[in-house]
């Protein structure tokens, strides 16, 4: 037989043979397989479970339903700021059209509890407010607008902090006005709610003032319209209300009670607190900050709004006096309604990282750490629009939308005491790690902490802490499933640690495709030491170029390509993507700690610059023109 006719009598034998086993012998089972083969698939996304998106949001923004906004001059209802979140144009309340760069992927619209519909009553002149001199009067200045329009929204906003507003003034819950506008607020959350394309989240806000000083909380609901139209919004004015956190908690506990549904909430503006928003020995009305209070305000308060338009509420740098970045954007002349001066010894009970450091202190004497949060940023703008980018910038309220006076027009004046405008702060958004853009996998990210708060900018961020990650891990092109499999993200709590080893870190960062390159990763530490004392120290971890620490340890500034005049920058300087695996060199296995990533862009413009070049002004001089946008991730704790 020729040595090609021997060839082809080999493979028809063998086909047949392959033929005839595949006839007798059943194909083999996942357990031999995995035998055989330890990896029994080619594509690593096989049975991938983790979170592979973020999913931009915003867990605060008002509408004309709320009383300061409307009577600020919002005219733009939530069915409105559904629309504009979703990316499509819209005229804003001073006649401006406004469109987002990007849509959202989801939004909160929370406006406020207290005094629901109020505004609508008094722009309708609705008899059950005008009947009243003092209704009739604020009901012709709200339809004047303008200048008429902000002294009646300060009236009614100073009233209602120092609980003083006229009884004529109050629509209250179980009163058919409440009522109806609580319904259209459900109404317009289910109406644009689109699972998987778009996630429209039931909220409110729950206002809780004391004689002026902040403990707001917005309320957000896993639920849809059969569980929220159950039950009436918690409010601050008594009897349906009360300006106590535990009574917040104590509605929250009876709302899924009663309905079987899900909600959590999230404080914010500590800096506006006057010392109050994070207690360490007694809270509200001198009660006890003990391990039930401890216990019950982390159960239903996972998330903390760190940075929004009235302040960037990380660090202050008289906490920080070693940190050059904790000075961003800090509100800090008084409370809420600056009826009382900001003082030096409030400040610790109001930052973001001090409460993470005192919350360590809190744990280790009950047990359980009430301030053991993962952060979102937020914008808690009054205009309808969830605006948080420098040069898309719409304001506070509908008195500050752009315009040739706005960064000198104040945003509102308590005695001699004035906000300007050129103080408002472009921020802020959340970004959630999510398996799919809908309501449940969202909020169940944000009641697992998987969080990340920027100041506007999408940058994307992951942060994994672990015992196992090495040099060799910042080389993946993959970190997630690095992150994954071999740590916790963040939010999270470090494993059992296995003897002798040092806890190590996986943080990357890549810049907003339409934003600005990155100038630094940070990682931030707090930790409690064995006398009971709390310290912190922030570590650069990655940057960009070839800087390289001084004698102080400091890494040299990135330095800025802004030009001002005409309000851009060139991305020739920083670095498009970062990332970093980190030992912490000064681990003590006895010591509870806690770690997150900040991550810092190269300067560019503020949204004063955008102004000053559109409209062809100056600014004063003490107006900052340039910004770093950054990311604050929630922290990784460790527990002895």
């Amino acid at each position: 037989m020729s040595h090609r006719y021997s060839l082809l009598f080999v493979f028809v034998v063998a086909l047949l043979w392959v033929f005839n086993a595949g006839a007798q012998e059943p194909p083999p089972d996942p357990e031999s397989l995995e035998r055989v083969f330890p990896q029994n698939r080619f594509s690593p996304y096989a049975d991938r479970s983790f979170p592979t998106r973020v999913y931009w949001g915003d867990t605060h923004l008002h509408t004309s339903l709320s009383m300061d906004a409307g009577a600020f001059g919002a005219r733009l209802g939530p069915e409105d700021a559904y629309r504009f979140a979703r990316g499509e144009q819209v005229t804003s309340s001073t006649g401006v059209p406004a469109r987002l760069s990007r849509p959202l992927d989801w939004l909160v619209v929370a406006d406020h509890s207290d005094n629901m519909g109020l505004f609508t009553m008094l722009y309708e002149a609705d008899p059950l407010v005008t009947a009243s001199e003092i209704g009739a009067e604020l009901s012709r200045k709200v339809r004047a607008g303008g200048r008429e329009g902000v002294e009646a929204a300060l009236y009614i906003i100073e009233k209602f902090s120092d609980n003083t507003l006229d009884p004529e003034l109050q629509i209250l819950p179980g009163t058919k006005p409440y009522e109806a506008t609580w319904h259209r607020i459900i109404k317009a959350a289910e109406d644009h709610n689109d699972p998987g394309q778009f996630t429209a989240f039931i909220g409110y806000e729950w206002t809780s003032l004391v004689e002026g000083n902040n403990m707001h909380r917005v309320v957000i609901y896993r639920d849809g319209k059969a569980e929220a139209r159950q039950v009436e919004p918690f409010t601050m004015t008594a009897p349906y209300g009360s300006p106590d956190p535990r009574d917040l908690w104590q509605w929250m506990a009876t709302y899924e009670e009663r309905t079987g549904g899900d909600v959590l909430a999230l404080a914010h503006n500590g800096n506006l607190a006057n010392g109050i928003m994070f207690p360490v020995r007694e809270s509200y009305q001198g009660k006890k900050v003990n391990r039930e209070y401890a216990q019950t305000r982390i159960k239903w308060e996972p998330l903390y709004e760190i940075t929004q338009i009235k302040g960037d509420g990380e660090a202050h740098p008289f906490l920080s006096p070693n940190d050059e970045f904790a000075d961003y954007e800090n509100w800090d002349k008084g409370n809420l309604s600056l009826s009382a001066p900001k003082q030096e010894s409030m400040l610790q009970y109001e930052y973001a990282r001090e409460a993470l450091k005192n919350g360590l202190l809190l744990e280790e004497k009950l047990g359980i750490n009430p301030y053991k949060f993962g952060v979102v940023g937020s914008t808690d703008s009054h205009t309808g629009l969830a605006t948080a980018q420098e040069d898309n910038f719409f304001g506070k309220h509908s008195g500050t939308e752009p315009g040739p006076q706005r960064a000198e027009h104040p945003v509102g004046c308590f005695g001699e005491v004035c906000v300007m405008g050129w103080e408002q702060v472009a921020s802020g958004l959340a970004a959630v790690w999510a398996r799919e853009n809908t309501r449940e996998a969202i909020f169940d990210a944000m009641e697992r902490k998987e969080t990340y708060a920027t100041t506007g900018s999408r940058m994307l961020v992951r942060f994994f802490g672990g015992w196992e990650f090495t040099a060799q891990d910042a080389q993946s092109r993959n970190p997630g499933v690095l992150g994954y499999g071999k740590g916790v993200p963040m939010g999270g709590d470090l494993r059992a640690r296995p003897e002798g080893t040092v806890p190590s870190f996986l943080v990357y960062a890549l810049r907003d495709p339409i934003g600005a390159n990155l100038d630094r990763i940070q990682i931030v530490k707090g930790w409690l030491d064995r006398r009971g004392r709390t310290h912190e120290k922030v570590y650069d971890v990655a940057w960009s170029g070839d800087r390289q620490a001084g004698e102080d340890g400091k890494l040299p500034a990135v330095g800025s390509t802004v030009d001002v005049a005409n309000a851009t920058y060139l991305n020739t300087i920083g670095a498009s993507e970062l990332i970093a695996v980190w030992q912490d060199p000064d681990f003590d296995p006895n010591q509870r700690a806690f770690y997150y990533a900040r991550v810092i862009e190269i300067p560019t413009p503020r949204w004063t610059a955008y102004e000053a070049q559109r409209f062809g002004i100056e600014m004063p001089d003490e107006v900052p023109m340039v910004t770093q946008e950054r990311a604050y991730t929630s922290p990784i704790w460790y527990t002895p």
